[in-house]
């Protein structure tokens, strides 16, 4: 079988990347690369429709520009490209965030990640620094939820230090599908994993909230992050730039959550909040 390749040029690249990953993926893509001025997606020949090209609204946006070219290759062996682009590593000493096929680092917590594709490994700033902060904060007995889960990784990482209990979501078929997958290869038994977006919510309450996805779904749906947050519970949130952090702390402000901590990585940053007791 072969594959069209396609090589997308993104300016900006975010949060316009994640959000064409998304709609390729409901078009029928099934691996994606990002790399620093776009990303690269790949779907089985015989399975492409034009027509559904013309259905990616973000190629039609006027806030990004987005250009792409197509070429036919052979199959494509995917192990043997997740070999060469996932690397593992270690985050503050402490946990481990490696594929099947990596030897087994010296760290506390040693999280085994399939990713398929390239996101939600710990190598993105967003992803690493979400697992800091959990590896900061005592989990003990709290009920967590992974908003976006994507691999499904914090969720693990967060039932490693602690967690009673955790809901892992995520809207897309792929990363639901993938984090059941690596939630049981990393011998986790307290995550339930759903396919949904925030409606999910509805009627569910946790004491801390992860959410990794990008600032528009953030302040489009932080209403129903501070309802189901327990009073005194903590939000961290990531997904967005230094430059977005005005509008994200003028948004959880709104609902009476107090910003407390920020962390930076490569332009990256990521937020936490605590939810004010009355």
């Amino acid at each position: 079988m072969n594959y069209l390749e396609f090589k997308f040029l993104i300016e900006p690249l975010q949060p316009a990347s994640e959000i064409l990953i998304a709609e390729l993926g409901m078009a029928g893509f099934e691996s994606f690369v990002e790399n620093e001025d776009g990303i690269t997606a790949y779907i089985p020949k015989e399975e492409y429709d034009a027509e559904s090209m013309a259905g990616i609204h973000i190629l039609q946006s006027n806030e990004f520009d987005i250009s792409f070219t197509q070429t036919e290759i052979e199959q494509v062996n995917w192990n043997i490209e997740w070999e060469k682009n996932f690397h593992p590593i270690v985050v503050n000493d402490q946990c481990g965030v490696r594929a099947p096929f990596h030897p087994k680092p010296d760290v506390k917590y040693d999280i085994v990640i399939e990713p398929k594709m390239s996101f939600g490994t710990g190598h993105h700033a967003t992803t690493h620094m979400m697992i800091e902060f959990i590896l900061e904060q005592d989990l003990q007995e709290k009920k967590v939820l992974d908003m976006g889960c994507g691999t499904g990784v914090l969720a693990v990482v967060a039932e490693k230090r602690g967690a009673s209990q955790l809901d892992a979501i995520d809207i897309d078929n792929w990363c639901y599908q993938n984090t059941l997958e690596n939630v049981e290869r990393n011998d986790c038994h307290k995550i339930e994993t759903f396919e949904g977006g925030a409606e999910l919510l509805q009627g569910r309450h946790y004491d801390v909230i992860i959410a990794n996805i990008n600032r528009n779904i953030l302040l489009e749906d932080m209403g129903t992050y501070n309802n189901s947050l327990n009073e005194g519970g903590e939000l961290y949130l990531s997904g967005f730039y230094s430059k977005d952090i005005p509008v994200i702390k003028k948004e959880c402000e709104k609902y009476g959550m107090e910003y407390n901590d920020y962390k930076e990585r490569e332009d990256w940053v990521a937020l936490k909040f605590t939810k004010h007791k009355n």
